[in-house]
């Protein structure tokens, strides 16, 4: 009885494995856009944070060279929140039936 226990606990790892990585794929290909000054800057990140997209408005351009890097670092803090929470929610998903320790998450 006991062998048969841990071939399907072995199974149900492989296959969260499988699922695992399947998610990890499927994030790097999910974008999401951060901005910053209302929408003057945006930043489209994937949820592996790899950026794809700068848009600047250009009635920025000539502005306060100081102002214009701090809407950028805001846009990509906010491209790289909305990426973390994506990527939170698909994996909620795959843990939800592990019953795993509060605070004891995989590692993504």
């Amino acid at each position: 009885m006991m062998k048969g226990n841990l071939g399907a606990l072995m199974k149900q790892a492989q296959q969260m494995q499988e699922n695992l990585k399947k998610a990890q794929e499927e994030l790097a290909k999910i974008e999401v856009e951060g901005q910053s000054g209302a929408g003057l800057v945006k930043i489209v990140i994937t949820c592996k944070f790899n950026v794809k997209k700068v848009a600047i408005d250009p009635s920025l351009v000539g502005e306060d060279k100081d102002m214009l890097e701090d809407l950028v670092m805001a846009a990509m803090n906010d491209a790289v929140a909305k990426a973390e929470a994506a990527t939170q929610a698909k994996m909620a998903g795959l843990t939800a039936g592990l019953n795993l320790p509060p605070g004891m998450g995989l590692p993504f």
